[in-house]
């Protein structure tokens, strides 16, 4: 077994992840736009008998200059079929020789459901799953459809014969800029963190073709703006990041107007995989039905892993 460390091209990172429909967190745009002088991104390439079988991201940081904290998360991607043990050494390799000064605190946080996986046999489990809804986007637009909760296909049904607008909104900063203002009210309003606009800045300056790196929806009432969604696409899948309505756009079911038309034009982008984001029945039972009833799939992640 050879462990590459920030060695891999993009081109082929990129080429690998797309070709798994990868998470957000394992893009090598989402690592190179968290990256501060104060975080730092390492990606092991993994490799057995010369193929390589395994990349993984971590973002590494340091606190009050002592204990350092390394997160893989949603990773590693397994480019080959790999057996348990070798996995389990995988694991324990990149542990071992991650290029991070000690002392140091690593987690994973694997693509897989099943906390008793033999794959994590090596690890401790320490910290729950979260869950989410998946969306394949490879089924035609009826079948869609016609996996709509009753309720919510009403509710686009609704929204369609309104006077609602949707348009798409450049991703450029001085188009979009209006649309993370109105996220940050939110923020303020209900008193929820998530990653800073900034990110969303970094993350599209990270490609070439910002139209491939996300995907950006506006509701207008009467030429209003009452609602916007904003989609990051990384590979052939993409991510809800963030989304906002005013009491209008709830009147009108705007975000369900405005999802529907997303998935199209996901579509045409070639994304396969939409992950809604996470849901909790408990503390965000809107939120979380609004998610499920576009029938989806519920998925719950195996947990954190040292």
């Amino acid at each position: 077994m050879q462990i590459l460390w920030n060695d891999t091209p993009r081109a082929a990172w990129d080429a690998a992840h797309a070709a798994l429909g990868a998470s957000l967190q394992q893009h090598w745009a989402y690592g190179e736009s968290l990256a501060t002088p104060r975080v730092q991104v390492h990606r092991a390439e993994v490799r057995i008998d010369g193929r390589t079988v395994a990349l993984a991201q971590f973002l590494c940081r340091r606190y009050a200059g002592a204990l350092g904290v390394a997160l893989c998360t949603r990773g590693p991607l397994w480019t080959e079929t790999v057996s348990a043990a070798d996995c389990a050494g995988i694991y324990r390799a990149l542990r071992r020789s991650l290029p991070m000064r000690r002392p140091r605190f690593i987690l994973f946080s694997p693509d897989l459901t099943n906390e008793r996986d033999p794959s994590l046999a090596a690890l401790t489990r320490v910290l729950t799953g979260y869950s989410t809804v998946m969306l394949d986007l490879t089924q035609s637009a009826a079948h869609l459809r016609a996996a709509l909760h009753p309720y919510w296909r009403n509710r686009l049904a609704a929204a369609e014969r309104s006077a609602l607008a949707v348009i798409e909104v450049a991703p450029q900063p001085d188009a979009y800029r209006r649309v993370l203002q109105e996220e940050m009210r939110q923020r303020e309003r209900k008193r929820f963190y998530a990653l800073p606009p900034a990110f969303i800045d970094h993350y599209l300056a990270a490609h070439a073709d910002r139209r491939q790196a996300a995907l950006i929806l506006q509701a207008e009432w009467q030429s209003r703006p009452v609602a916007a969604m904003l989609f990051l696409i990384h590979g052939s899948a993409a991510t809800y990041q963030l989304g906002w309505s005013t009491p209008q756009g709830r009147e009108h079911n705007a975000h369900n107007l405005i999802l529907w038309r997303a998935m199209g034009l996901l579509q045409e982008r070639g994304v396969r995989k939409l992950d809604l984001g996470g849901v909790n029945t408990e503390d965000l039972p809107g939120i979380s039905r609004f998610k499920i009833n576009t029938g989806g799939v519920v998925v719950t992640y195996a947990g954190g892993f040292i």
